[in-house]
């Protein structure tokens, strides 16, 4: 029993600072290197499968977890499409996208990770 108590969840659920919850494919979460650290470090992220991100808006985090289930739908394709992004959000994306280490010079090499 306590081989199934150490095996993390399928699943985890990622927090706004407004309150919303958003459970994700855990997989899709790890092109994140932020979530990544967090999910495999000592912390208590990796023990609960939640992530709180206090200074992301749920419409931002909604934002970037289409990003997750777009980037592990498409991670084996080649000419992916660019995802639409709505101009107003565009900012707070790129911030977001800087804090989850999204950039596009960072993307290389993810398949490895």
């Amino acid at each position: 029993m306590a081989l199934a108590e150490d095996t993390p969840s399928k699943y985890v659920t990622l927090v706004s600072g407004d309150g919303l919850e958003f459970v994700v494919l855990r997989e899709a979460t790890l092109v994140s290197p932020t979530i990544k650290g967090m999910l495999r470090g000592p912390f208590t992220e990796a023990k609960t499968g939640r992530c709180t991100f206090p200074e992301i808006s749920g419409e931002v985090l909604e934002k970037i977890v289409e990003y997750f289930h777009y980037w592990y739908r498409n991670r084996d394709k080649e000419d992916v499409p660019d995802m639409e992004i709505p101009v107003e959000m565009c900012l707070e994306l790129l911030q977001a996208a800087d804090y989850f280490n999204l950039m596009p010079s960072r993307q290389e090499g993810r398949e490895a990770a």
